[in-house]
């Protein structure tokens, strides 16, 4: 880790997190991440955190880039995708990327030199990525990519895109028969469009983007592992890393509301009584701490299973993402309710969370489509054969 120890990269990314916490709610009211926040980020190492050192990261083990984005998830849902989707471009490309796209775009994205978004989802294709329709078209020495993507995140401001698209149509000129394919696409070249979305639920500061790609020409250099391979191997691993690290965002979330409605509870007086007096009060704090500790136990085995390279890690960390939102939002429902009005301020960092966590719940796999991802999983442990099943179009920011 660059000669960083474990407790290093904590401390980093608890200091840096305090250090921004007051800031955090104005982002949210303005719908960006200030440029500086990113620079900021970027220099401290927390854009390339567990990439290998010999790339520019700082080779941080899945549990230490688990605890630093908890801490950022407490503080703001925003900063920590920024973390995620750097990483999750990061993570396709060092495992999916030949020498020389892993030489050119890593140690890039590790500085924070280019800020990579990733453009998987479309109106028709949200936890079914198999059904996108952006081409991805052989031109000479060339591809051309054409289609929208919607709900990018950063995608306003990127500097680099990672496309899930289709190559070949029915046919397939190049003999690839339609199959999923990703490439590389800078925001700067000719033909790529993008629409800022304001106001949606939660990740407000995140500066989410619809994405147009008319024609746009890159490099044969650009593609990311064969035609085939998009969708099952470069998409799967982004996804793996995104789900790992929203996971612990989630828990960091719950902790951070779960503070806060406690000293709420414990400061503010009804009837010259403490909330913090009140059965109701207490019942709903008790059942939050087991909510967030049972996620935060369920994010630790993942980061186990994974520091090991365990293949049991996949479903592992669907779980834990699925777990972990589901107690951000039940959580962050508490604190609000425990709060009162004080949860339903503009500048509420308990109100910001509850709408986040709500978010969590559908980026990165919905919480229906891991039910039958975990469900699958148990049941072929006992000789059952996998289910064939479709899952709901949803539009997934991402």
């Amino acid at each position: 880790m660059n000669g960083a120890t474990a407790v290093d990269l904590m401390a980093l990314g608890a200091a840096f997190a305090d250090a921004v916490r007051g800031e955090a709610a104005a982002w949210d009211a303005r719908g960006e991440l200030p440029a500086g926040v990113r620079q900021e980020a970027a220099r401290e190492g927390l854009l390339g955190a567990d990439l290998p050192p010999r790339h520019g990261g700082l080779g941080a083990t899945p549990a230490q880039l688990g605890e630093v984005c908890a801490r950022l998830g407490g503080v703001c849902g925003s900063l920590r995708g920024l973390v995620t989707v750097q990483g999750m471009v990061g993570a396709a490309l060092l495992r999916w990327g030949t020498a020389e796209q892993r030489e050119r775009w890593l140690p890039a994205l590790a500085r924070g030199e280019l800020l990579a978004a990733f453009a998987a989802t479309e109106s028709e294709a949200g936890s079914d990525l198999a059904a996108v329709t952006t081409a991805v078209e052989p031109r000479g020495d060339a591809y051309t990519v054409t289609g929208e993507k919607r709900w990018i995140t950063f995608g306003e401001i990127a500097d680099v895109y990672l496309v899930l698209g289709r190559t070949g149509g029915a046919s397939g000129s190049d003999g690839t028969g339609g199959r999923p394919v990703v490439a590389l696409v800078e925001a700067d070249r000719p033909g790529v469009r993008r629409e800022p979305v304001r106001g949606q639920l939660g990740l407000r500061a995140a500066q989410v983007a619809h994405v147009r790609f008319d024609g746009v020409r890159v490099p044969r250099g650009n593609l990311v592992a064969p035609p085939g391979f998009g969708l099952s191997h470069v998409v799967g691993t982004a996804l793996d890393h995104g789900r790992f690290t929203v996971a612990w965002g989630c828990v960091g979330m719950a902790e951070a509301c779960l503070g806060a409605a406690a000293e709420h509870a414990v400061r503010r007086t009804q009837g010259g009584v403490a909330l913090a007096g009140h059965q109701q009060v207490r019942a709903l704090l008790g059942r939050a701490v087991v909510d967030g500790r049972a996620a935060r136990e369920l994010c630790l085995r993942a980061a186990r299973l994974r520091a090991a390279r365990d293949p049991a890690a996949v479903v592992e960390t669907v779980a834990a993402k699925y777990a972990a939102a589901r107690a951000a939002t039940s959580v962050a429902g508490s604190a609000v309710q425990v709060m009162g009005a004080a949860g339903c301020a503009p500048d509420s960092l308990v109100g910001r969370c509850y709408r986040d966590a709500k978010v969590m719940e559908i980026i990165e796999g919905s919480a229906q489509v891991s039910e039958l991802h975990i469900a699958d999983h148990l049941l072929r442990a006992h000789g059952h054969g996998p289910t064939r099943w479709r899952p709901e179009r949803e539009g997934e920011p991402r």
